[in-house]
């Protein structure tokens, strides 16, 4: 499950207009919100920054998902802040493995919605988990889906605003990485036509 750049714009635009809205409510500006420009936005990285990037990247993971000074910037943008919350979040006492925190097929969150007709809202009386999603056979040699929390946070109404953000970041973030990975899948299979 990927999430495209037009995606991240149209939940930008219903977090822009949420935040107006609560602003108008209660003067409240904390709400979780994506610069978009800056995601899709390259022409602000220089190639030195593009390498100063990459060496915040652990090389196991590099070789891992194929990565070099040559990939697109915004994604070595996004991995960089993706790996600042698998630290912050403390993913890894869940998921030690960093090389293979993109094995799993997808993520979500329990607890909080990230739909577009409920994104960021919590759900009352829930527990916010980070989920990963894997497929993997049973007895029979049939795939089945298997989740794995990779972090549980505590019950959605006691989360600071701050930090029900990070989990929400940490996740789209993965997911945009996810959707890199995919591209390359895409233009591999794509080249085998000419």
């Amino acid at each position: 499950m990927g999430v495209s750049v037009e995606r991240l714009r149209s939940i930008n635009e219903k977090l822009r207009k949420k935040i107006e809205q609560k602003n108008a409510e209660d003067n409240d500006s904390n709400l979780f919100t994506i610069d978009v420009a800056a995601i899709t936005d390259d022409s602000s990285i220089s190639a030195t920054s593009t390498g100063k990037l990459l060496s915040q990247i652990p090389a196991g993971l590099q070789k891992e998902i194929e990565i070099s000074e040559k990939s697109d910037p915004v994604r070595l943008e996004n991995l960089v802040r993706m790996l600042e919350l698998y630290d912050k979040l403390e993913i890894s006492k869940k998921a030690p493995d960093l090389d293979k925190i993109f094995v799993y097929k997808a993520m979500n969150i329990s607890g909080i919605g990230l739909k577009d007709e409920d994104f960021g809202q919590i759900r009352e009386g829930k527990y916010v988990q980070i989920i990963a999603i894997t497929y993997e056979p049973d007895k029979n040699g049939k795939k089945k889906a298997k989740n794995i929390s990779l972090g549980y946070f505590g019950k959605a109404e006691t989360l600071e605003l701050s930090f029900k953000n990070e989990i929400i970041e940490f996740v789209l973030r993965w997911r945009y990485e996810k959707a890199f990975q995919n591209l390359k899948h895409y233009k591999i299979l794509l080249a085998k036509l000419n």
